[in-house]
């Protein structure tokens, strides 16, 4: 990375801001836009400096493009960057979608049954674009395509949250021991990193959460503990960008009672139309809450328990990430976990995706056709999420 002491919290904040106003488009599509504005135009970093960022937070749980910008926003001004970084990238979706939740309790012809069913059919294009091409890219050989469909069978047939932590443990187990792949393996980096005893102490807290929030739920049953337990659980556990957050965050809100699924999947289309991460989705499910609980409060609540596992260990291992960034059997493992959360994937589309949204055959013709119009015709989801609000609103009027 560039020394450059004029990079400020305030114009990392900015930066992102704008950022998360303009980013469609999904993880992938972030990561360039993070490169032109910062590597091209602002030449903050080096392109093998922004690589090694992109790297340690790809080897990670959590939202690999929010990641890379808190990441970045800690290289230029320290923790205040971070915070910067995140806050600006965050803030325009989530208040975007508290505002539709806050509208969906309190409007009840804001979205028409017409406008449901289509949200809801896109979702079943969206969630079908992710796994066909997920699967292109992480399963590559025999062992990880067996991998993904048995997932998806263990997942689908016993749904819950465990039980996806514990297919992904298995998955990276599995090709660790028996995969023979053998990594490109790069240049360590300088960078900026926390004290070792900083790192620990984030580690340790990340984990530590992890437990005590399952105890709490089961202490206090039918409290917002057991929403916490499983919004922390699922942005624990996720790998492989936003789309696959959705059948851990369905564990834990909508199986719980605490979010009804139209009103998850019509959230989770609307997301599509937004710039900015998919984890502020958790924003929309916040504010969806039972009245009885502030939608403001709940929002920035859920939101911030969802990214906050995936914050604390990507500070919690940059003291470490020189030693392990080329570890084979660490590489390895992550083929697994990454053809496993495919399979998670995959089980989500069938349910509660397909099985909620698809009923007749016209149906099955519309969401064709939304699937053909992303995959093929390159149509972005925001504008067909955009039309089918137009044209639900036209038809239930």
């Amino acid at each position: 990375m560039k020394e450059n002491t004029a990079i400020s919290a305030w114009l990392v904040f900015m930066v992102f801001l704008r950022l998360g106003c303009t980013a469609f488009g999904g993880p992938m599509a972030h990561l360039s836009y993070f490169q032109q504005e910062l590597v091209d135009r602002r030449r903050w970093f080096d392109q093998q400096s922004y690589m090694g960022l992109v790297t340690l937070c790809q080897l990670l749980p959590g939202p690999s493009s929010s990641q890379v910008g808190m990441a970045i926003g800690y290289q230029c001004a320290g923790f205040r960057g971070a915070c910067a970084a995140w806050l600006g990238f965050t803030l325009p979706t989530a208040l975007l979608l508290t505002l539709c939740a806050v509208g969906f309790n309190h409007v009840a012809d804001l979205f028409t049954p017409w406008t449901l069913a289509a949200l809801k059919l896109i979702t079943v294009a969206v969630v079908a674009q992710a796994v066909v091409n997920m699967a292109h890219s992480l399963c590559l050989d025999w062992l990880r395509k067996i991998i993904l469909l048995v997932a998806a069978a263990v997942v689908w047939l016993l749904p819950s949250s465990w039980t996806a932590i514990l297919v992904l443990l298995l998955a990276g187990l599995i090709t660790a021991v028996f995969s023979s792949y053998q990594p490109v393996f790069s240049r360590q980096l300088a960078m900026r990193q926390p004290a070792v005893s900083t790192g620990l102490v984030l580690c340790a807290l990340a984990l530590l959460l992890l437990l005590i929030f399952p105890v709490l739920a089961w202490l206090l049953p039918g409290t917002l503990w057991g929403l916490m337990d499983g919004v922390y659980s699922a942005g624990a556990w996720v790998f492989g960008g936003g789309h696959v957050v959705l059948p851990l965050l369905q564990s834990a809100v909508v199986d719980s009672g605490w979010v009804d699924q139209q009103r998850f999947l019509a959230g989770y289309a609307l997301t599509q139309a937004m710039p900015g991460p998919l984890f502020a989705f958790a924003a929309f499910l916040g504010a969806s809450l039972p009245p009885a609980y502030n939608p403001w409060f709940s929002a920035g609540l859920v939101l911030l328990l969802l990214f906050l596992p995936s914050t604390l260990l990507l500070f919690g291992v940059l003291p470490f990430y020189r030693r392990w960034q080329n570890n084979l059997y660490i590489r390895r493992a992550l083929l697994g976990a990454n053809a496993a959360v495919v399979g998670l994937l995959l089980a989500a589309l069938l349910n509660p995706v397909l099985s909620s949204a698809v009923q007749t055959w016209h149906d099955v013709v519309y969401a064709g056709l939304a699937y053909l119009a992303l995959q093929r015709l390159r149509v972005p989801a925001w504008l067909l999420v955009l039309l089918a609000i137009i044209l639900g609103w036209w038809l239930g009027s």
